[in-house]
């Protein structure tokens, strides 16, 4: 399994230019294993569509249930091991809904597939 960073699984669900090849072939590879989806971005993509900066072609309820049954996609529910170890990230940055993936992929002991610079920089996750 890997974990994908919430505008990953947009870029993917939406077939957005933005997903670069090689983080497509990183998830068509990794499909068949399991993509992990915080539900922390299920609640980050309804409030990027709450505050307008997130447009989908259709209600945010009905584009999550379609990009949740996604073939290998893998809901992962917070726990109270991810939960403490986002408070332990040590001189990562302060935005809550990456503290919770980062947080997510280093319990699951898994990679996080993401484009976000401050995650890539951040040594204590394996990312791609």
């Amino acid at each position: 399994m890997i974990v994908l960073d919430t505008h990953i699984w947009i870029w993917w669900v939406n077939e957005t230019p933005r997903l670069s090849p090689s983080n497509l072939k990183m998830i068509q590879t990794h499909q068949s294993r399991g993509l992990g989806i915080s539900i922390i971005s299920c609640w980050e993509i309804a409030k990027l569509v709450e505050k307008s900066r997130l447009s989908l072609d259709r209600p945010v309820n009905e584009w999550l249930e379609l990009a949740l049954a996604y073939p290998g996609i893998e809901l992962v529910d917070l726990s109270l091991p991810i939960i403490l170890q986002s408070t332990s990230l040590e001189g990562f940055h302060n935005d809550p809904a990456d503290q919770i993936i980062v947080a997510t992929a280093k319990v699951l002991n898994v990679p996080l597939l993401t484009q976000d610079t401050k995650i890539l920089a951040y040594p204590g996750v394996k990312t791609f």
